[in-house]
C-alpha cells in the first residue's frame, strides 16, 4: 500500500510544535475514563534569561522545572485523510486511497528531568503564638 504525504502548508510555514517530556506517570481524577479531549493536566510557563530559557510545570501541588532541548532529528505531525479522486494512485485492494498531510514540525522538546518540588496549599506564618 502507497501513501502519499504532502504539506499544503507552504515551503518552511508548517506551524512549530513542541515535545514534554515527563519522567513518572501524569494520572487523571477525571471521572470520563479514557477521555482526555480538553483535559487540563496543569500549567506551563516560561521565564527567560540572558543564557537560557527554563520552563516550569505545575501539576496540583507538584511543581516540575526544567529546560528546552533540540531534537537530533525533526519530527512531523501528520494527519491522516482520504485521498481525493485528482490525487489518487492505482490501488490493489478494497481499501479507501489514504494520503497523509503534515499540520507541523518538532524540532524541540520540554524536558523536565529532576523530580517535582511539592507546593504548599497556603502561605505558612511565621509569627509565633503566646500562650
Amino acid at each position: 500500500m502507497q501513501i502519499r504525504v504532502k504539506c499544503g502548508c507552504g515551503d518552511g510555514k508548517c506551524l512549530e510544535w513542541a515535545i514534554i517530556e515527563l519522567q513518572g506517570v501524569v494520572e487523571s481524577q477525571s471521572t470520563g475514563a479514557g477521555q482526555i479531549n480538553g483535559l487540563e493536566i496543569g500549567r506551563l510557563c516560561c521565564s527567560s534569561s540572558s543564557s537560557q530559557t527554563n520552563y516550569t510545570f505545575t501539576v496540583g501541588y507538584h511543581e516540575l522545572s526544567g529546560t528546552r532541548v533540540e531534537l537530533k532529528k525533526p519530527l512531523l505531525v501528520l494527519q491522516k485523510k482520504v485521498a481525493t479522486s485528482s490525487t489518487m494512485l492505482p490501488q490493489f485492494s478494497d481499501s479507501p486511497p489514504v494520503e497523509l498531510e503534515v499540520i507541523g514540525i518538532i524540532r524541540q522538546k520540554i524536558l523536565f528531568k529532576n523530580r517535582p518540588k511539592a507546593l504548599t496549599s497556603r502561605a505558612q506564618s511565621k509569627e509565633k503564638r503566646t500562650s
